[in-house]
């Protein structure tokens, strides 16, 4: 096993992840490159079909763009080309989302791009325990797992065990049980949709918060099992609402026939610089709550 990418060597990569790694490990096994997304997924793929498991890094989940054949055309579908005889296990760890200022080319949400693709494994925690116990699965996967971590979240603190242990891919995390609706969530959304349920608890409403955790494979049955409890779902996710990942969740909700359902997404824009235009963008607590009134009724006794 080896990680690539941009500044992940002496500088510790754009957001600190992999600080003092280079010292502990080595150049040969910690290999900072020169700004080339194409390069990165190359050499990744390459050297994962001779049997090596690197961890590439992409600084930002907007130069995924940049890289694209690589991962789409060639990481994705070589298993399934050769028959199962060749498999690329690589791991793509990268920083999406906003809430940093960093403009349009810097702050995009395109797990969905990666998620449309047969052959990838996409995956979006949202708490430090959770991506732990993924990113140790993901890099024993025989085949591409892309990681989505948000910019915002590498500040999240919470407990993590210090002995190894994975999350199995697939499995969605009910992060707090409720009775009167559930909020699907993705990434930095579920920490927002929590706090938007520990405000609407104080108001008598009793939200349940249901965390993905990988978006491919998708927990369906256990997401449309939340739907069956509470019969309202409010899907929220950063990335832009059209087009997005949060319709598939929605259809997923929808064809099972169990629950009434609304998408809380981006907006059709590329995202602002400027902070007040970034927060109106995106979902925010105050607009999570806002929806979820709307849909379980203003008027709720408080229990």
């Amino acid at each position: 096993m080896y990680l690539i990418g941009e500044d992940i060597g002496v500088y510790g990569g754009g957001f600190g992840a992999t600080k003092g790694l280079e010292e502990e490990f080595g150049a040969e096994r910690v290999r900072s490159t020169p700004i080339s997304e194409s390069a990165i997924a190359g050499v990744a793929v390459g050297s994962a079909m001779t049997g090596l498991r690197p961890v590439m890094e992409l600084q930002f989940s907007d130069f995924i763009t940049v890289a694209m054949d690589q991962l789409v055309n060639q990481a994705a579908k070589i298993h399934y080309m050769y028959n199962g005889q060749a498999k690329v296990p690589l791991v793509m760890r990268t920083a999406g989302g906003s809430g940093t200022g960093a403009a349009a080319q810097h702050s995009q949400s395109l797990e969905n791009w990666m998620a449309h693709i047969p052959g990838l494994k996409v995956l979006q925690p949202s708490t430090p325990y959770d991506v732990k116990g993924l990113l140790h699965a993901a890099i024993k996967d025989e085949n591409p797992v892309m990681v989505y971590e948000h910019k915002l979240l590498y500040k999240e603190v919470g407990p993590v065990p210090e002995e190894p242990y994975e999350l199995p891919l697939g499995v969605a995390d009910c992060k707090r049980e409720g009775r009167d609706l559930t909020i699907i969530a993705t990434g930095l959304m579920v920490q927002k949709s929590l706090q938007a349920a520990t405000t609407l608890a104080a108001e008598g409403i009793d939200v349940e918060v249901m965390d993905p955790r990988t978006l491919v494979p998708l927990d369906v049955a256990g997401l449309q099992a939340s739907a069956a409890k509470t019969k309202k779902v409010l899907i929220v996710t950063e990335a832009v609402q059209a087009s997005g990942f949060s319709a598939e969740l929605a259809a997923v909700i929808a064809e099972a026939g169990v629950a009434q359902v609304r998408r809380l997404g981006g907006a059709f824009t590329p995202m602002p610089a400027q902070k007040q235009l970034e927060h109106l963008a995106t979902p925010q607590v105050e607009t999570i709550i806002a929806a979820v009134k709307e849909m379980v009724g203003t008027v709720h006794e408080v229990q």
